[in-house]
């Protein structure tokens, strides 16, 4: 029996027991858990097949709150309608940059009292522990300005998106999307000794990204195996949720989420939730828990999913495979060497260990890894062990029980809460070694390495439990599986006492006399021009890559102290991927400026002159072409770091993610696709000439015939442009979100 299975076709929930459908049946599909909620934040029902989200509430960290906040109060708002918390967490260490970073904290406790917010100081919690902790609730909905936005085990539906979508809930606008395909997950088994949630939570993602099986579907976990699962560990499956490329996710609650809230000082959040009988879901995915292994995710994907134990039988075969793989996508700027890991015996030598964030820094995870290297040696060598606690209450929890100090006796170091290494701002690896992780993501161009400039780090994702049996074997890969330990009886006994004498909870204590807080690099959004009639975009990158990650649109790491300073973040867009990127965007921009200016530069007169256009009703821009672009990352930087630079168009086969494609329409670049089967053999420099663009947006058109000018003649194109929402569309022809909202559309 395999530890995950996929069934493509429609089944019930009767009597408890799945049974096969006949066909669809989306009626029955409203007896859902996610139906059910997601129904009941309906703000209004319409004919386009939209459904119009309003949120509980909304979570954001450092990285993104500025820009999100600049964008509404430029839209007109005047205070937090619903509880918006605002933690810090990822810009937390200060040194980068000069005063920015603790520049944009102070600007986050300003709005927070100026606006009605709440504020959650550097080093207190990351985003989602203190989301899980003080906001979640049975039967919610939260949004978040963060990709792992993800509570369904404690029973709220909870979405990750770009910053304009928050933005909007600000405006007390709604979240717009088509009605979702439901996938039952169903549960069985229990867990062997030495398996955690991050075994479990790679097989899934290994088993349904690949082919999209769940892409922009929620996913609702049911079955028995779950009764047995603690909330550390229901959590730790769901967070990576994110990374199957599913739209949200929901679980049934039970006694173990009742005695969280309990837990947590509050048991008003808790309410029973299960699917009605007779639940009609679209597809479904089992996992069988017995049957779990220890597992291990290779560069550049969580995707990339391996036992241990078949690594260790063929190290050198699969690190070949991997590496063939990986280097295609670098490139040729640098080679990623993973073979260099195999020590004289033939096993996996590893250089470091992370447990960290939202995925890694749970109670449990941090319990069972030190009860693996309790009276045991880190060692001396190359190997080391860094633990972050994703919470201040969990950190004083492990203090109080005698956790840390098995893990310090043992060589680990004690880390703030804080997510750095999941996106290279902390515990970045050396050179071309081997990195473990119990953490989110290993993308390439993400955990500090810089291509372009000869550097690759090589993450792999593993549970805490291998991590420590690693550790304690010298940084020797190991499965916690493979080991003898025994976790004595704990019980996390929460305490907020930190977050009431450190946090500010100001919803509903708007104060309009509280001046923002800004720092010299906080600065405006820039003037974004709107669409004309026509649209000539020149392609400035052309990446053939089969996915494109959002660290590769705009990188992460050094780059997150700037993303309150629009300009000064868009010379790094594409960076590691296309340096050439921003010149040639800026040449465009140049371009589009005269040409407002009544002067058509001689190269745009050209290609307007080989499809009869006029230079008075064309929108100039530039355009990027990507197979599959957006994967990975909410942030909505990747999108409106193109606009900046004079961004009008995305051309793809398909869109990563929603929540990607959302952050192009919101910063006015529209979201072309081509069919597969179309073969795009153009290149930088290349135009393409859209006319009736605008016209064709606003009617509803959703396929235009466009024109490649080429050096060696003009060709046709099809592009589409599909299910727009109403406001989506006038959000694309006003040329932004901000400017949708400056000409009078989206008022409550």
């Amino acid at each position: 029996m395999a530890m995950i299975e996929k069934q493509n076709s429609g089944v019930y929930l009767r009597g408890g027991i799945p049974t096969a459908a006949s066909g669809k049946d989306p009626a029955a599909r409203e007896k859902t858990m996610a139906y059910s909620i997601l129904r009941a934040h309906e703000k209004r029902r319409s004919n386009d097949g939209k459904m119009r989200i309003g949120f509980d509430a909304m979570i954001s960290h450092d990285i993104t709150y500025v820009g999100i906040i600049q964008t509404a109060r430029a839209s007109g708002m005047k205070e937090f309608p619903i509880p918006y918390a605002l933690t810090n967490c990822h810009n937390s260490l200060c040194a980068v940059g000069g005063t920015i970073n603790e520049d944009d904290h102070a600007f986050g406790l300003s709005a927070a009292k100026k606006y009605g917010g709440i504020y959650v100081p550097a080093n207190q919690a990351v985003i989602h522990q203190f989301a899980r902790e003080k906001l979640s609730g049975c039967g919610k909905m939260i949004l978040g300005s963060d990709s792992h936005t993800r509570y369904g085990c404690y029973g709220t539906m909870a979405v990750g998106e770009g910053g304009g979508e928050l933005a909007k809930q600000l405006l007390k606008n709604t979240w717009d999307i088509d009605e979702p395909e439901v996938v039952l997950v169903w549960v069985d088994g229990t867990v062997p000794h030495g398996i955690g949630p991050h075994d479990v939570a790679i097989a899934l993602v290994g088993a349904t990204f690949p082919d999209g099986f769940v892409k922009n579907k929620v996913l609702e976990f049911a079955g028995p195996g779950i009764a047995s699962l603690s909330m550390d560990f229901r959590i730790g499956v769901d967070v990576m949720t994110t990374e199957t490329s599913c739209l949200s996710s929901i679980w049934i609650t039970d006694s173990t989420v009742r005695d969280f809230y309990q837990n947590v000082g509050r048991p008003d959040a808790f309410a029973p939730l299960s699917p009605e009988d007779g639940a009609y879901y679209d597809s479904m995915v089992t996992i069988h828990l017995d049957q779990m292994e220890s597992m291990i995710a290779l560069p550049f994907h969580p995707s990339k999913a391996f036992t241990i134990h078949e690594l260790q039988k063929d190290p050198e075969g699969i690190f070949k495979a991997v590496e063939a793989d990986c280097n295609r996508s670098l490139g040729g700027k640098v080679t990623l060497d993973l073979c260099r890991s195999i020590n004289q015996e033939g096993k996996v030598q590893c250089d470091q260990g992370v447990i960290v964030g939202c995925a890694g820094g749970m109670y449990e995870n941090i319990v069972e890894a030190a009860a693996i290297l309790d009276g045991k040696s880190v060692g001396n060598g190359y190997f080391d062990l860094s633990v972050y606690p994703s919470s201040t209450p969990i950190n004083l929890a492990i203090v109080r029980d005698g956790t840390a100090q098995a893990l310090l006796e043992a060589g680990a170091v004690l880390k703030p809460c804080f997510c750095g290494p999941c996106f290279g701002a902390g515990d970045t690896p050396a050179h071309n070694t081997l990195s473990i992780r119990h953490a989110t993501r290993n993308f390439a161009n993400r955990e500090g390495s810089k291509p372009a400039n000869g550097q690759i780090a090589a993450v792999a994702l593993m549970d805490a439990r291998s991590i420590a049996a690693t550790a304690a074997n010298g940084g020797v890969l190991t499965a916690a599986t493979d080991i003898d330990y025994t976790v004595a009886p704990h019980t996390y006994t929460y305490s907020d006492e930190m977050y009431e004498k450190r946090c500010y909870f100001g919803f509903g204590k708007a104060d309009p006399s509280v001046e923002l807080r800004l720092g010299p690099n906080i600065t405006d959004w820039p003037k974004m021009p709107r669409l004309e009639d026509d649209l000539l975009v020149r392609l400035c990158a052309v990446i053939d890559d089969e996915v494109t990650t959002t660290d590769e649109l705009i990188p992460s790491g050094e780059t997150s102290s700037y993303r309150s300073n629009p300009i000064a973040l868009s010379e790094f867009a594409l960076s590691r991927r296309v340096p050439e990127y921003v010149g040639r965007s800026k040449a465009v921009r140049e371009m589009e400026t005269e040409r407002r200016a009544g002067r058509t530069d001689a190269a745009v007169a050209a290609a307007l002159g080989a499809v009869d256009g006029s230079a008075d009703r064309t929108t100039v821009g530039s355009c990027i072409f990507a197979r599959k672009p957006g994967d990975g990352s909410a942030r909505e930087q990747a999108a409106s770091c193109q606009k900046v630079l004079g961004g009008f168009a995305n051309i793809c086969y398909e869109y990563a993610t929603k929540r990607y494609r959302s952050n192009c329409i919101n910063w006015g670049v529209i979201p072309f696709t081509i069919d597969r089967d179309t073969a795009f053999d153009y290149t930088d420099g290349d135009w393409i000439y859209v006319p009736g663009v605008r016209a064709g947006l606003l009617a509803g058109q959703e396929a235009f015939d466009g024109k490649v000018i080429t050096e060696s003649g003009v060709q046709d194109i099809r592009l589409y442009c599909r299910d727009l929402s109403e406001d989506e569309k006038r959000i694309l022809t006003e040329g932004c979100l901000m400017n949708y909202y400056a000409a009078g559309y989206g008022a409550d």
